[in-house]
């Protein structure tokens, strides 16, 4: 992931989302390799303004389930591929 200058704000490598479920992974350079880690919210409309929370419920959680899946499969599948490249380098 690029480095942000201190105006940009920071943005996920990979956003998944079913309905009103988001799951945004994240790219963190560490001195053993690239890490990853994902974010879990659901997004709802409050008024005319759209919001996000960390809390889910009862209906949200086969979705939270799903992302999460797909969210880890997206990581296993670039790590597998930065592994690849590393090797052919």
């Amino acid at each position: 992931m690029a480095k942000s200058s201190g105006n940009e704000k920071a943005r996920p490598v990979k956003e998944i989302r079913m309905g009103r479920v988001r799951a945004a992974i994240w790219e963190n350079e560490t001195q053993n390799g690239t890490r990853h880690n994902v974010s879990l919210t659901r997004i709802y409309k409050d008024g005319d303004v759209w919001k996000d929370s960390t809390s889910f419920g009862r209906d949200d959680l086969p979705l939270v389930m799903k992302v999460s899946d797909q969210a880890h499969s997206w990581i296993f599948d670039n790590s597998q591929v930065a592994d690849l490249q590393k090797e052919g380098s």
